[in-house]
């Protein structure tokens, strides 16, 4: 895989998180070995749920005479 930001080399790794008190969770992302971009299934989702700017929608520039 490759990374969408450098086009460096991804290899997938296992991270560890705290889940609470009691325990922890673990799961695995793709980690680009130039870069260090890491991406998990949590970030993709939200990468493709995120909204598109909407285009034509700047300020007018306003003339001071």
């Amino acid at each position: 895989m490759t990374c969408n930001r450098c086009s460096g080399l991804m290899i997938l790794e296992r991270y560890q998180d705290v889940l609470d008190e009691a325990g922890k969770i673990n799961f695995h992302a793709w980690h680009c070995l130039v870069c260090g971009e890491v991406v998990d299934q949590v970030i993709v989702t939200n990468r493709r749920n995120q909204t598109k700017p909407l285009n034509n929608r700047n300020r007018k520039l306003m003339a001071f005479n």
